[in-house]
């Protein structure tokens, strides 16, 4: 690795390569649980909920929204348990860094889980993980039952009045149920379509009891939150812009990862702050020789793809928001010069429209729609007037639907038949001349 790269800062990655740290016996030495001790002893929920707001923790499941307010949200008084739902279900191309938490650091996981259901006196938790990973689903099950044993889990958890419980629930392999109502009609035993909201699953979620759900990597932010404090976390980062008044920065640490073309995929652990161009070149190792990079899409497969001039940006929520893409998973996706970009799109629509639940016309039919033209123009078979019905479909897609899944297909294929619209054209049949011209 070259030197004067951006540095690394690790917090949640601290024990990735400490041998066996998903077990207690060395977790715990190494400070696993001291923030539930600290939370369950000497912290209210609602001082817990309070450092998480000072925090200015957003969520890192890629939409970005402050947790302590969604914290704040849940329902109180109802007479109705209420629960948390920890979103596991990894599934978009391109993601894989909760992959890491759950499989290198459960109990940090689980720890994050406890403390967050305690700040929203939730009596239980349950854990939503993406069927295919076997491996992420094993070593939670195992790092449960361990703490359970040492009475961290259960009922009246380190001798206190807080009692939880925490279930791992698989998945069954459909994207959609990363949306988070898609989420709980699966975790219901029902088909994952997402709900309309209102209700929003804060006043009616789960068994139709007020849930909060967030992302594995934001409630495995919260122990250092409460060890540290929030205004500690707010300093790492980026500061809110003062000109924005709703901003809120892009604070404490974020996992990002690069994969793709490129010559060391991987993932690490830093402030925002670190430009795409540092992560993708210095960490990334740059192109495969010989190669130059055509495209990067800055996190998962969902968000509008940047060019190699305009890697320059800072890896934080609303920098890569005011240069046309967004942040998302944080984890890049990198194309280079042998990329066939029209191909590129006809794969992108084709995951998008098989995963999508079918619930909504525009979604159901554009997203296959896409993948047709797409497709018919890689064939050699589409015509210029192609590109004006592809503008055409993603204004009536985008937007028209219950859950973003129909958004996310649009993003990254418009952005690429945008900048890439050159090599459209070199696939097409030239429009047909009138008779008479």
């Amino acid at each position: 690795m070259a030197t004067g790269l951006y540095p690394q800062t690790k917090v949640l990655s601290k024990n990735f390569d400490v041998p066996n740290a998903h077990t207690l016996a060395v977790a715990r030495p190494r400070g696993a649980y001291q923030s539930l001790e600290k939370a369950l002893r000497t912290m209210t929920p609602a001082q817990v909920t309070e450092e998480v707001k000072k925090s200015r923790l957003r969520g890192r499941g890629g939409a970005g929204f402050p947790t302590g307010m969604k914290w704040s949200f849940v329902a109180k008084n109802t007479g109705k348990p209420t629960y948390l739902v920890m979103n596991a279900d990894e599934s978009e191309p391109g993601a894989f860094k909760d992959r890491y938490l759950m499989e290198r650091d459960p109990h940090l996981v689980v720890e994050g889980a406890l403390v967050s259901a305690y700040a929203i006196e939730a009596s239980a938790v349950f854990i939503y993980v993406r069927g295919e990973y076997p491996n992420s689903i094993r070593r939670l099950e195992g790092a449960i039952a361990e703490a359970r044993a040492a009475g961290l889990v259960g009922k009246d958890i380190l001798g206190t009045k807080f009692s939880c419980e925490v279930w791992v629930h698989p998945g069954a392999g459909a994207y959609i149920c990363g949306e988070e109502t898609g989420l709980l009609e699966s975790l219901e035993g029902k088909r994952g379509h997402p709900r309309i909201k209102p209700p929003f699953p804060a006043v009616e979620g789960v068994f139709r009891c007020p849930t909060i759900i967030n992302n594995v990597e934001t409630l495995s932010h919260v122990p250092w939150i409460v060890a540290h404090g929030g205004e500690a976390f707010a300093k790492q980062g980026i500061p809110p812009d003062p000109a924005n008044p709703r901003s809120n920065g892009s604070t404490g640490t974020k996992l990002m990862g690069v994969s793709g073309q490129v010559r060391n995929p991987g993932l690490w652990e830093f402030e925002p702050g670190i430009t795409l161009r540092e992560l993708v070149y210095g960490y990334g190792g740059g192109p495969l020789p010989g190669r130059k990079i055509k495209a990067v899409i800055p996190g998962g497969i969902s968000m509008p793809v940047l060019l190699d001039s305009e890697l320059d940006v800072k890896m934080g929520f609303d920098e890569l928001v005011k240069v046309g893409s967004g942040l998302g998973t944080g984890t890049a996706i990198v194309m280079d010069d042998t990329c066939d970009m029209v191909e590129a799109c006809v794969n992108i629509a084709h995951f998008f429209g098989h995963e999508s639940c079918g619930q909504c016309t525009p979604c159901r039919e554009g997203c296959h729609w896409m993948e047709k033209v797409f497709r018919r123009v890689a064939d050699g078979d589409g015509q210029p007037g192609d590109l004006d019905l592809l503008e055409s479909l993603f204004k009536g897609i985008e937007g028209r639907t219950i859950c973003f899944l129909a958004d996310a297909a649009v993003w990254p294929v418009r952005s690429i038949v945008r900048k890439f619209r050159g090599e459209f054209l070199a696939k097409m049949t030239p429009a047909p001349t009138p008779a008479g011209a």
